[in-house]
C-alpha cells in the first residue's frame, strides 16, 4: 500500500513537471513570435521611409538608426522624420494586377489608437504573422472598389477594439497617401463574406476576429468600414483602367 502511494506521488510530480515543462515552452515560443513580429515591423516601418526618400535600405543602417534613436534620442517614423506624401499628388494607384504573396502593399496608421502596421499582400497564417494582410481579390489603395486588410486580433489589429466612428485611418503607398473616415463598425460570422464585395466608391474594410479577449479562435469577425475623403469624383479611376 506504501510502495502504491509512493508511485503515485512520483508520477504526479512527473505530471507537475511535464506541465510546467508544456507551459514554459509555450510561453517561450508566444514571446519570440512576438519580439520577432515587432522587430520585422521596425524594420519594415523604417525601410519603407528610407524607399520614399529613394535610399536603400539596408539592415546596418536600420541598427545605426535604431541606435541613435535609443542613445542619441533621433526621431521615428511617427514624427517630423518621417516622408509625407501629399493626397493632392499622387503618382498615380497602385496596378491593378496579380500581386506576388507576401509583397509590400504599404504602411497602415490610425493616429488616435497609435496604431502603425504594415501591409502585405495575401491573408494566409506566414503572412498574418508579420504583418497585417490584403486580401487577395479585393481593390488596391486609388482604384475604385473595396480595399479588405485582415490582422490578428492579439497583435497588430487589437487596438481596433477602440476605433469610432470618425477615426482617421491613413494608408500610405509607393504611390501616394490615401486617407480614410471611419464609417461603421459592425459584428459577422466568419461565412459573412459580403463585407468584402466592391463597392461603387473608395472604400477601406478592416477585418479581425472577435470577441477580442476570446481564448481559442473567435467565432465572430469584427468589421471596421472607411470611406476615402478628399477624392474628387470626375479624378476617380474606372474599374479596369
Amino acid at each position: 500500500m506504501i510502495v502504491h502511494r509512493k508511485s503515485s506521488r512520483r508520477i504526479l510530480a512527473g505530471l507537475e513537471w511535464l506541465f510546467l515543462l508544456l507551459g514554459l515552452v509555450a510561453l517561450d515560443c508566444y514571446v519570440w513570435i512576438n519580439t520577432s513580429a515587432l522587430l520585422y515591423q521596425s524594420y519594415e516601418d523604417w525601410a519603407f521611409d528610407e524607399s520614399l526618400r529613394g535610399l536603400k535600405p539596408a539592415v546596418p543602417g536600420f541598427i545605426t538608426a535604431e541606435l541613435e534613436r535609443i542613445f542619441l534620442g533621433g526621431t521615428t517614423s511617427e514624427n517630423a522624420g518621417t516622408p509625407e506624401i501629399s493626397t493632392n499628388s499622387e503618382k498615380g494607384p497602385l496596378p491593378q494586377r496579380p500581386l506576388l504573396p507576401d509583397m509590400l502593399i504599404g504602411r497602415l496608421r490610425i493616429p488616435r489608437l497609435h496604431l502603425t502596421v504594415m501591409v502585405r499582400e495575401g491573408a494566409g497564417e506566414r503572412t498574418l504573422r508579420r504583418a497585417v494582410g490584403h486580401i487577395p481579390g479585393t481593390a488596391l489603395p486609388g482604384r475604385l472598389g473595396n480595399v479588405a486588410l485582415a490582422g490578428h486580433r492579439d497583435t497588430f489589429f487589437r487596438s481596433l477594439r477602440g476605433i469610432r466612428k470618425n477615426d482617421v485611418i491613413d494608408f500610405q503607398t509607393g504611390k501616394g497617401a490615401y486617407q480614410y473616415l471611419v464609417e461603421s463598425t459592425q459584428i459577422v460570422g466568419p461565412r459573412d463574406v459580403e463585407v468584402l464585395n466592391a463597392s461603387g466608391g473608395e472604400t477601406l474594410t478592416l477585418v479581425t476576429c472577435y470577441p477580442f479577449y476570446y481564448i481559442g479562435s473567435a467565432p465572430k469577425r469584427f468589421i471596421v468600414r472607411a470611406v476615402r475623403v478628399g477624392v474628387n469624383p470626375r479624378s476617380q479611376p474606372q474599374p479596369g483602367s
